[in-house]
């Protein structure tokens, strides 16, 4: 199960703001693209967003589902991924004195995602956590300035998005 920690910078009232935008799903959810919400109000539960993921010139249209919403502290989101099947994605905000302790948990439900997860899928799942922490902290603490610094390219966003400091678990 990949799990990963990141203390951002601002309350849990302005990280919880940022989740809440289903409109700014796509800014720090690495390899999304162009969400927009779809279905009920976001993130209550049964909420739908829709967002492309693009490698090179495929597109695929995917949907990702508010399954448990627990206003300013818990949002778990079930994301279908067409033939690679679902996963549950969880975040978790606690305060931190004045800051915010973000945890991000996500594992395969269905699919061909369970069938694969192993030891080298999860380590792939842990520098994408990375760089959504990383997103996500950029949008709550400096008003979203550079927070797709790649252009959207997941690779580069593994890579740029991350960091080894004292914030990082």
């Amino acid at each position: 199960m990949a799990v990963r920690h990141r203390l951002i910078r601002k309350p849990p009232t302005e990280v919880w703001a940022v989740l809440a935008d289903g409109n700014q799903y796509a800014e720090w959810v690495v390899g999304t693209a162009e969400s927009r919400p779809v279905r009920g109000r976001w993130p209550r539960e049964d909420a739908a967003i829709a967002y492309e993921i693009r490698l090179g010139p495929l597109r695929l249209a995917n949907e990702t589902v508010v399954r448990r919403c627990r206003e300013g502290s818990t949002l778990e989101l079930e994301a279908h991924a067409g033939p690679l099947g679902t996963a549950r994605i969880a975040v978790d905000l606690r305060a931190w004195g004045e800051h915010c302790l973000v945890s991000l948990d996500e594992h395969p439900l269905r699919g061909a995602g369970g069938w694969l997860h192993n030891a080298g899928f999860e380590a792939l799942i842990q520098l994408r956590h990375r760089a959504m922490l990383g997103r996500l902290a950029r949008l709550c603490e400096d008003g979203g300035r550079s927070a797709r610094v790649d252009g959207g390219s997941p690779q580069a966003a593994a890579v740029a998005g991350g960091g080894s400091g004292p914030d990082h678990a």
